[in-house]
């Protein structure tokens, strides 16, 4: 449901429509609407004349989501960012928030209590949730490594693994786009999820300076596919929500 709503602009929509969403993915009536009661004591939803609408967290996660669909990078001089925990004791609770935190910077742990990233993305790359719960338990230092950058990006980030996966989503997308576009029913589930993985895969791009990149880089090509997926399946929905309407 929550991905469904941040799909969506603006991300609210009546919640007899939402249940009978879920039931495309075997989610029963019961079931949906027990989950949008705990979103709603969660602070993720709010409700008014039977609409839900995005709240709290995850209204702030659309608009990161939106960010990391067109994302800026700056011009990089070799320099890293290295956040270094603070020698202070830490709750599991605190320790489990902070690696949570660093995958949403977009940082790498070199070793236990450093993590690191090339210094190429401006403050505005920081989803704030996540950069306070950094600031909290480390320290902010910049530096460049004695080894070679490009193999220790290599080792850290494994880009060429994520571009494996960004050729595949995309090729993905492109038939799901087509079969949308022309009509094809009954593909409303098999295209939510297709989606869902290209979207969760496009935010864990690690944004990496060119010079650290493979070749042919498909970063680019995967956020332009979701884009004309993204299109094809709201005119998809659209249409779905109009036939099940009440």
């Amino acid at each position: 449901m929550a991905s469904l709503l941040l799909g969506m602009d603006p991300p609210r929509i009546r919640g007899a429509l939402l249940v009978r969403w879920c039931g495309l993915f075997g989610i029963a009536e019961g079931a949906a609407r027990v989950a949008l009661s705990r979103m709603v004591a969660n602070d993720e939803l709010t409700t008014a004349d039977g609409f839900y609408e995005l709240a709290g967290g995850l209204r702030r996660r659309r608009r990161e989501q939106e960010w990391s669909l067109a994302p800026r990078r700056r011009s990089w001089r070799g320099a890293w960012r290295m956040a270094a925990v603070e020698p202070v004791a830490r709750s599991a609770a605190e320790r489990h928030a902070l690696r949570d935190a660093m995958q949403h910077l977009l940082c790498a742990e070199l070793r236990e209590g450093l993590w690191v990233r090339p210094d190429n993305l401006p403050d505005e790359a920081d989803p704030a949730a996540a950069r306070s719960i950094a600031d909290a338990q480390c320290a902010w230092w910049t530096g460049r490594p004695a080894a070679d950058p490009l193999a220790l990006a290599d080792r850290l980030f494994a880009p060429t693994t994520w571009a494996d996966r960004a050729d595949a989503l995309t090729r993905r997308l492109d038939a799901v786009t087509r079969r949308l576009s022309a009509g094809d029913a009954g593909l409303e589930a098999d295209g939510f999820l297709a989606g869902a993985e290209s979207l969760v895969h496009v935010r864990a791009d690690p944004l990496l300076p060119d010079a650290l990149l493979p070749t042919d880089w498909p970063g680019d090509a995967l956020r332009d596919a979701y884009r004309s997926y993204r299109g094809a399946f709201g005119d998809a929905t659209t249409g779905w929500f109009r036939r099940n309407r009440d």
